[in-house]
């Protein structure tokens, strides 16, 4: 069979039209690069949209994938599997809590976490305890019950009705917080920084009557890790930041190093909610996965990759505030380690497409947020490239204006 051209025509041949790909077939990446199939080479600031925490091509993660590919590639959840028991060991001792289930993507994770939540709740023996709760501005995914949980317009308009007992809170509303959460609560929903929302950080005083009000009505908080865990603020679950004391615990995204991987860690509290039968994944916990897992949180580990995430965020925070003197369209600078949002005056597109022509690929998100989540390990000089490119960007900008 002849290859397919790898073009923007023939992609709109073979797929559904729900990608808004960017024109570039990329053939291999190497560190913080991106090669495309003509030669060129991009800096990639989103690292697959946070998936790829090493970069591209790190010897160790292609090691463990290969020689677990040679052994076992899947064997299903019916058989025990020694990468399954060595990653859950680990993300248990990286987190304090006690169980783990091994799922394939952020929004299963959600999804599993919801239903763990309904059947916790309804020991309590309360049948009007099934409301689960969000905050505003939020992402958990895109099945039906993240989705519902998300609840922004270009997400659901058009798939209604969402999940019945749904809600949300103001993102940072202590007021609201107190007027939404009752004894009908079953869980709350949380990302500590809001990635998909513009990379905003919930306060400590909300988290504090967060947990004041579980202590009071008896709810589980959910800590949806997706994007910010495993390292990438500065510690490798980013509530840590703020003492949230989460009952669940979604991770994906980098977790499976590139794979197809998610986990819900589970505090003692929900550690016997699920019996047999009640959930499950046919390929959840697949044995390359959780190796390379496990080898992408050791070379974190090893390679003080918390630490550089935590020095290169602020190195980038500092250039783009320089930056923010200079260029008035730039409105607020908001990083969290290497999650970084840079407001702007337009549609933040604008500076993807800018942005691309110079050989650098960062991301939009909530419609003017600039956003970038390069690899853990991007080096200092690196992520000066990217300053100078917006610098160049912002400058051309002004002199279009100008006339």
């Amino acid at each position: 069979m002849k290859p397919s051209a790898v073009t923007q025509e023939t992609e709109q041949k073979l797929f559904f039209h729900n990608y808004a790909r960017l024109p570039i077939a990329v053939s291999h990446g190497e560190g913080s690069w991106l090669f495309s199939i003509d030669g060129s080479r991009y800096l990639d600031m989103i690292s697959g949209i946070g998936v790829n925490a090493l970069g591209y091509g790190d010897k160790r993660l292609v090691q463990a994938i290969g020689d677990q590919a040679s052994k076992l590639i899947h064997a299903s959840n019916l058989f025990m599997m020694q990468p399954q028991f060595d990653l859950a060991e680990k993300l248990l001792s990286l987190s304090g809590l006690s169980k783990v289930f091994f799922a394939n993507s952020g929004t299963e994770a959600v999804e599993a976490s919801i239903k763990i939540a309904r059947k916790w709740a309804a020991r309590s023996g309360n049948l009007d305890k099934k409301e689960v709760l969000s905050l505003s501005n939020c992402f958990h995914g895109r099945t039906y019950g993240a989705m519902s949980l998300t609840a922004k317009a270009k997400y659901v308009d058009g798939f209604e009705p969402l999940l019945p007992g749904t809600g949300m809170i103001a993102f940072n509303d202590v007021t609201d917080l107190e007027r939404k959460i009752s004894d009908r609560t079953a869980a709350v929903f949380i990302e500590v920084v809001q990635g998909e929302g513009g990379i905003h950080m919930v306060s400590q005083e909300f988290i504090s009557r967060l947990r004041e009000l579980r202590d009071r009505y008896g709810f589980l908080i959910v800590a949806d890790e997706i994007q910010a865990g495993c390292g990438r603020t500065g510690k490798f679950l980013s509530y840590m930041h703020v003492d949230a004391d989460p009952d669940l615990v979604c991770l994906a995204k980098p977790l499976g190093g590139g794979l197809p991987l998610s986990a819900v860690l589970g505090s003692e509290k929900v550690a016997d909610v699920l019996a047999y039968g009640n959930h499950g994944t046919t390929f959840g916990g697949n044995p390359v996965a959780c190796a390379a897992g496990l080898a992408m949180i050791e070379a974190i580990e090893q390679d003080g990759l918390m630490e550089h995430a935590e020095t290169i965020g602020n190195f980038l925070a500092e250039g783009l505030q320089r930056l923010a003197g200079k260029h008035p369209m730039i409105l607020e600078i908001r990083q969290c380690g290497l999650m970084v949002g840079i407001t702007v005056d337009r549609e933040a597109k604008f500076y993807v497409e800018k942005a691309l022509e110079k050989h650098v690929v960062v991301n939009a998100t909530s419609v003017n947020v600039i956003r970038l989540l390069p690899p853990l390990n991007i080096t200092r000089e690196e992520a000066q490239l990217c300053i100078d490119a917006l610098d160049e960007i912002f400058t051309e900008e002004t002199r279009e204006k100008e006339g």
